[in-house]
């Protein structure tokens, strides 16, 4: 590029001879493709390929060879590729081809597809065998989930999938759309929206009302994660917001949250709690560099697509304990979002014959192949090399240009798209048969965008390259659709029909063969129904012993495990305010301390209404007991969540359960059935619907000397309508006001079993707390709800990872001089370890004053008070007889440790190190001009309006909100697109 633009001397000679990693030939990469389409936007012609490489020593060999290839010299020719495409294949042993591939088909699905051969007097051929290994994947059809479980030799009376679906049958409450889509939407409110009055053309922003809907969605990436970490975690991101982008007929993402769980990441020597079970060689990826490179990955879709991030959770956790191995070696990465779509465009209408079918988004490539599959089996079940097969890559870019084609035509006033879907698990042959799975369609092979000339006619249909998004749209408003994909430099594509023949179809008009041709009925039809057989395992785990003179040495443990401590080695590399709607995000007080539990977006730029999310989990606990477990993982959600006034209280609230389970080893598929039932029976007890959620069943790291299983998991995201962003509480606490208070939600004894506490004393233990009510927590939150929206309360903090003790410090934490002097004896536990370290499920806070006890008395919640808040640096904490105190500010170094010895491994030249001595003393501290009073200037609409130009190119983010503020300081404001100048529909004259 410096040759190219600066005025290099020519290069005289044609080859540079040298050993170089760069590449592979087959494969043009992101980069080159806008490096290509930056020359060309120049002027410069003649360019069809840019590519970087590096200089490497003769034996370098640490490159992924999926993406990469290592070169002898560079010239002219590097990219010259002999290698003919393979021909369609007719399969004549489905078995062996199975197992050749790694399509995870069961038996049956064999014998089913040498019926379907049969039937159809011929061999099927690759393409059709691939693909119905992969839209009848575990991943992409939940056979456990909507499976037969017979347990202890009796037949359950419903399968998991009813279980969960019966919330949204008993309590609807606000739902619109629930299982019908890859999203779930609840009822929004009344939103005012700001963009151009058209999307094909260059137009000033204007406001217009409309009707909400609220969109919520997660989404698990846990194996490309386990073996590719940064791309596992960047696709899965990527894929949750494609999720949200289709739903109904097309929607707007808002804002993400991300959870990551792994086995212990050996930071240091001084953890004794890592070395209770033995380092492994690790198949892929160490859990130190995978907590590293996934949060980077999701952080980096994030940042470059334009979607703040802004709530999350991290765990991790494993232990041995007579023949038992558990462990996240298999890890957890979910993606999830918020955002919202217009009400009439929540549902997708169904495709007639005629309608075309279109994808708009990048090239195929080698890329993904097989990964619905594989992604459905144990890691390690594969070879290495069919397992890296299967990973995704990432290319953020290309989806912001998709997704504000799409965004385009849902800001319409009338959206002419019939059906969405994106391409994630399966490529095309998921995504497009999904669109026309009503219909049939045939897809025109020789018309879909190949980015690797290699590729076989399988490879093209089934690869799952990233960022794109198959749509059906009647003919007539194409034309439409093309001008905003080109107008926003969107690569579009018409691909094929909706045919109404109820067949799937792919033809290559050029040679006329048909690598893919079935019935619908045979595509989706069926092996036989799953059944699940297994027997309880009532799992003893031995109980927690401890020294009571070491309370503070334990503190300090506790406070360094990932799941308690700091996580600004996290938020310190995501953009949290991208977009100008961030409400709340993690980070709170003076000290921006990463400590808020619960996100908020606004809805738009003017109103107070707006969307909170939150997150729940608590997977060892429920490896004690699996249905606390689940109580515990909703409960968790709600007491984050509670804090954000919402509309229509705990009623308003909806969730999503994502299940992480090794299913299919002895015991753990009676324990998955325990811990559905139980999220099923607790939400409908509180009144309110789990509308989406998804499953991840393979859970299980197989080791040549072994096998290390995850605990069961089920993760609760929760969101609802915020009726006032304004007024959300944060867990800081403030001086010179109230009193302390708290609220055990558990009802329950204090039990250290499942804790943070028993973790670092290398132990589970073997009883654990639960949630005895839910009516009790249905009371609480209701009334919570009710002073927070009086103003009543002015801090609060949930009570879980680290129990009662690490609430009252992290309500301390994120500010200088701020202490509290607390008394517990009242709580009538004597075991101070347990009333401090128990992680029951509860919350602490603190009111404006006294007159919240009259309410609470009156609502027959049990509280207590606990103390008041002071201005100095000691916590300290009495009960009965026993007494201790805390400085703060060694205790919150302590807590930042962690983070810290993380953000080495992240950042260069010493930073984290300077990070962590100076974070204490750059407390935020506000100078505004004398003039300013909190208000905008009422601007003078008599007077002409000046105009505005914001200039955007593809993959640039934020020039809403700057649009948005021209236009509040009493600008017309005109959307300008770089392809506007450039083609001359803008002059700015």
């Amino acid at each position: 590029l410096q040759w190219l633009f600066g005025n290099k001397p020519k290069i005289e000679q044609a080859s540079i001879d040298a050993f170089f990693v760069g590449p592979r030939a087959a494969m043009i990469t992101p980069w080159s493709t806008n490096a290509v389409e930056i020359t060309q936007n120049m002027g410069i012609t003649g360019l069809a390929r840019i590519e970087e490489f590096i200089s490497v020593a003769e034996d370098f060999t640490n490159f992924d060879p999926m993406l990469f290839e290592k070169y002898s010299n560079l010239d002219q020719s590097i990219f010259n590729i002999e290698i003919e495409p393979e021909p369609v294949l007719h399969i004549n042993d489905i078995q062996a081809y199975n197992v050749q591939e790694g399509l995870a088909l069961s038996d049956e699905e064999v014998e089913y597809l040498n019926e379907v051969s049969q039937r159809i007097g011929r061999p099927l051929t690759d393409s059709e065998v691939f693909g119905f290994s992969q839209v009848n994947s575990e991943h992409c059809r939940h056979k456990i989930f909507n499976g037969t479980f017979v347990i202890d030799g009796e037949e359950m009376p419903t399968s998991l999938f009813k279980l969960i679906k019966e919330t949204s049958a008993k309590h609807p409450n606000d739902i619109v759309s629930a299982y019908k889509d890859n999203v779930a939407f609840i009822k929004g409110p009344v939103v005012e929206q700001f963009a151009p009055k058209r999307a094909d053309i260059p137009d000033y922003y204007h406001t217009q009302d409309f009707e909400s809907v609220i969109s919520l969605k997660a989404e698990t990436h846990n194996f490309p994660t386990t073996v590719e970490p940064f791309n596992g975690a960047a696709t899965g991101s990527g894929g949750e917001i494609r999720d949200r982008l289709a739903g109904g007929k097309g929607s707007i993402p808002l804002a993400g949250t991300a959870v990551y769980m792994t086995s212990y990441s050996r930071l240091a020597e001084d953890r004794p709690w890592e070395n209770a079970f033995a380092e492994r060689q690790w198949l892929y990826q160490t859990p130190m560099d995978i907590l590293i490179k996934a949060s980077n990955g999701a952080s980096d879709f994030g940042n470059k697509f334009g979607q703040p991030l802004i709530a999350g959770s991290v765990l991790t956790f494993e232990h041995t304990e007579k023949n038992d191995k558990i462990g996240y070696d298999k890890v957890i990465m979910q993606a999830g979002g918020i955002g919202y779509a217009k009400a009439k465009q929540a549902l997708k209408d169904t495709p007639k014959k005629g309608d075309k079918i279109v994808i708009l988004g990048g090239d195929n490539y080698r890329i993904g192949m097989g990964g619905a599959a594989v992604s459905s089996a144990d890691t390690g079940e594969f070879s290495s090399g069919i397992e890296l097969n299967a990973v995704q890559r990432s290319n953020p870019e290309m989806q912001k240009r998709a997704a504000n084609a799409i965004r385009g035509m849902v800001e319409s006033d009338e959206n002419h798209i019939v059906s969405i879907h994106d391409h994630g698990a399966g490529g095309h042959l998921n995504c497009l048969s999904e669109l026309v799975e009503d219909t049939g369609g045939l897809i025109d092979l020789d018309k879909l965008p190949v980015g690797d000339p290699t590729l076989s006619a399988k490879e093209i249909i089934g690869n799952e390259s990233q960022e794109r998004m198959g749509l059906v749209i009647s003919e007539k408003h194409l034309e439409t659709l093309h001008k905003i994909a080109d107008r926003e430099r969107s690569p579009i594509y018409d691909v094929g029909d909706v045919t109404g023949e109820h067949r799937f179809t792919f033809k290559s008009q050029s040679t006329g063969t048909k690598p893919m041709d079935l019935a619908m009925s045979d595509m989706f039809g069926s092996s036989p129904k799953t059944i699940m057989e297994d027997s309880t395992i009532e799992k003893q785990y031995g109980g927690i012993s401890y020294d009571t003179t070491k309370f503070y040495d334990y503190l300090d443990q506790l406070l360094q495990l990932e799941a308690v401590a700091c996580k600004d080695w996290l938020t310190n590399k995501v953009d949290r305010c991208v977009g100008g709607k961030v409400a709340k995000q993690q980070c709170v007080g003076p000290l921006q301390l990463p400590l808020n539990n619960v996100g908020v977006m606004a809805l738009d730029f003017k109103g107070k209404e707006g969307i909170a999310t939150s997150i729940g989990h608590a997977p060892i606990s429920g490896l004690i007991n699996p249905e606390a477990g689940s109580k515990i993982a909703i409960t968790e959600a709600l007491t984050n969540i509670i804090w954000a006034p919402l509309k229509g209280g705990l009623q308003g609230v909806s969730l999503s359960a994502n299940w992480m389970w090794p299913c299919k080893n002895k015991g753990e598929d009676a324990r998955l059935y325990q811990a559905v039932k139980a999220v099923s029976e607790f939400a409908i007890e509180l009144g309110i619907n789990v509308p989406t959620g998804k499953d991840s069943l393979s859970m299980k790291q197989k080791y040549p000397d072994g096998d290390v299983i995850a605990p069961g998991t089920v993760i609760i995201s929760a969101a609802a309508n915020c009726n006032d962003i304004t007024n959300v509480v944060e867990p800081v606490f403030q001086k010179n006001k109230g009193a302390i208070y708290y609220i055990n939600l558990s009802q329950d004894s204090y039990e250290l079993g499942g804790s943070s506490f028993a973790q670092i004393n290398n132990k589970i233990g073997n009883t654990t707390p639960t949630v005895k009510s839910a009516a009790y927590v249905k009371t609480v939150f209701n009334t919570i709800q009710d002073l927070i929206n009086a103003k009543q309360i002015i801090a609060g903090h949930d009570v879980a990872s680290g129990g009662l003790i690490t609430t009252l410090l992290e309500l301390c934490f994120a500010d200088n001089n701020i202490g509290a002097e607390i008394d517990l004896t009242d709580l009538s536990e004597k075991d101070s370890f347990k009333v401090l370290f128990a992680e029951n499920s509860g919350i602490v806070f603190q009111s404006k004053d006294n007159s919240v006890e009259k309410v609470l008395t009156a609502a027959n919640i049990k509280f207590h008070n606990i103390g008041d808040v002071t201005s100095n640096d000691v916590l300290g904490v009495i009960n009965g007889n026993e007494v201790f105190t805390m400085t703060i500010s060694r205790l919150r170094d302590m807590w930042y440790k962690t983070s810290y010895l993380l953000d080495q491994k992240q950042t260069a030249n010493g930073l984290a190190k300077v990070r962590y001595d100076n974070f204490k003393h750059q407390a935020l501290d506000y100078k505004f001009p004398k003039h300013f009073i909190g208000k905008k200037t009422i601007v003078n609409n008599s007077k002409p309006r000046p105009k505005a130009a914001i200039l955007r190119e593809k993959g640039s983010n934020s020039e809403r909100e700057m649009a948005n503020a021209m236009y509040l300081a009493g600008f017309d404001v005109k959307d300008v697109h770089m392809t506007d100048l450039i083609s001359g529909r803008e002059t700015l004259e």
